[in-house]
């Protein structure tokens, strides 16, 4: 099966590059050049990856991000010609699951490309090799997270996460008790190949904190381990 990408890019000759590299790579290559076309554009092709550049017209990429976020699980690469570190929060915090700062070279595109594609099928072999007749759960006190849905519930009320808040909630509870430091946590949950820093870690903890906890200000499932990182109590 043939992957899909969705190149959205308002700069003629950056797009036609990316498409004829990313076509010659067998992918299959759709485009966009504004924000209010990639919008429909996703939700008519139903990409695999989306490379998705932040300074577009009508609607920009940050916008976008968050619109799609709401209603697909795709990977999303953002593309920006700015280097600065807030507006890679900001991308990490719509949504982004990756960032790339122009001038990039092709490779390294192309690399980031395959590495979240193969991120996203190693989930899937994971989801399909944990899915039972009978719900695989990981529970603790009113916090239940039903891996073979997919889903988290608290006190019987679903939590509404984002795919890299489930998947560092996953990771967190499955290794229950262990101190875990963020570059661990950044390899195993973002991949060994994620340009972001540690920082990413401690943004979505808080995002998480604010979800499951009682007290998020004085947390009792996710705790700070001084030096370390973090330790998943349940």
């Amino acid at each position: 099966m043939v992957d899909k990408v969705l190149v959205v890019e308002d700069e003629p000759s950056l797009l036609e590059t990316l498409e004829y590299n990313l076509s010659r790579q067998g992918y299959q290559v759709s485009t966009a050049s504004d924000g209010v076309s990639a919008v429909e554009m996703a939700r008519r092709e139903r990409p695999d990856v989306i490379l998705l550049d932040v300074m577009l017209p009508k609607m920009d990429g940050f916008e976008v991000c968050r619109t799609l976020r709401q209603e697909m699980n795709v990977p999303i690469l953002m593309l920006t010609a700015r280097d600065d570190e807030i507006d890679k929060v900001v991308g990490l915090e719509v949504g982004a699951d990756d960032y790339l700062t122009k001038p990039f070279s092709m490779r390294e595109l192309l690399a980031r490309v395959k590495a979240l594609l193969r991120r996203v099928r190693l989930i899937h072999e994971e989801m399909a090799a944990t899915a039972a007749p009978s719900s695989e759960k990981l529970v603790f006190g009113d916090l239940v997270l039903d891996l073979t849905r997919g889903e988290v519930r608290r006190a019987d009320t679903p939590v509404a996460l984002k795919p890299k808040e489930y998947e560092l909630l996953v990771f967190l509870a499955r290794n229950r008790g262990m101190a875990l430091s963020r570059d661990l946590i950044l390899e195993r949950v973002w991949g060994w190949d994620f340009a972001g820093g540690t920082r990413t870690v401690d943004v979505h903890v808080r995002w998480l904190r604010e979800k499951i906890e009682t007290n998020p200000a004085q947390p009792t499932r996710i705790v700070t381990v001084r030096g370390i990182g973090y330790r998943f109590e349940g």
